[in-house]
């Protein structure tokens, strides 16, 4: 397998640390979505990254579809849980963290225009999707020591990826460890999980 991917991406990082976590070998190939010669292209009509070329050229995109198609590839460390509500529980929770993170990556995308053409209404929209998502994380997470049941799960991994990239890019300026310390706690924990640390994106 090779995974097209770029190592600032949070929802590329969310299948890295996946295959780190079910110890899956396969090749990671950074490309440069931006370029007018996108590599990807020829794999996924979106040319968007994260996207997964099994061996038999088969190809996936979109990191949700990636990691449930690795979870079922090996039995090492279920990542979705196999019970119909906390496995609704554990996606709820990737589509709120990847909600955020459109949101921020949006934010981010208004920021390299040309200063003329930025809209602050737009930035501001959401901008107050990010806090809005984020609290709720927060709020949902509260004094349990992991996002869904007794134990580590995808739902996790998206959390971390999605805390990480907004405290990596610091889209509309937010600074999530000192308005979200619930969320940097658990953060901080996830660090401590090798698959995590090491997948941290270069500055």
């Amino acid at each position: 397998m090779k995974l097209l991917s770029a190592p600032a991406s949070p929802f590329a990082r969310k299948v890295r640390i996946v295959l780190a976590e079910k110890r899956i070998d396969c090749d990671i190939e950074k490309v440069d979505v931006q370029s007018a010669d996108n590599r990807v292209n020829a794999h996924n009509p979106l040319g968007k990254i994260p996207t997964l070329v099994l061996d038999d050229g088969t190809a996936l995109y979109d990191s949700r579809v990636i990691v449930e198609f690795l979870d079922h590839a090996s039995p090492i460390a279920r990542l979705i849980p196999e019970d119909n509500r906390e496995r609704v529980a554990v996606r709820c929770w990737e589509a709120l963290a990847d909600g955020v993170l459109d949101a921020g990556l949006l934010v981010r995308y208004e920021s390299l225009r040309p200063e003329n053409e930025r809209s602050a209404a737009w930035v501001d929209r959401q901008a107050a999707r990010v806090r809005r998502g984020l609290a709720q994380m927060q709020k949902d997470l509260g004094a349990r020591a992991w996002c869904v049941g007794e134990r580590y799960t995808l739902a996790d991994i998206a959390l971390g990826c999605c805390v990480g990239w907004i405290g990596f890019r610091k889209p509309a300026g937010i600074d999530w460890r000192a308005e979200y310390k619930v969320l940097a706690m658990h953060y901080d924990k996830l660090m401590g999980r090798p698959a995590f640390a090491e997948s941290v994106p270069a500055a």
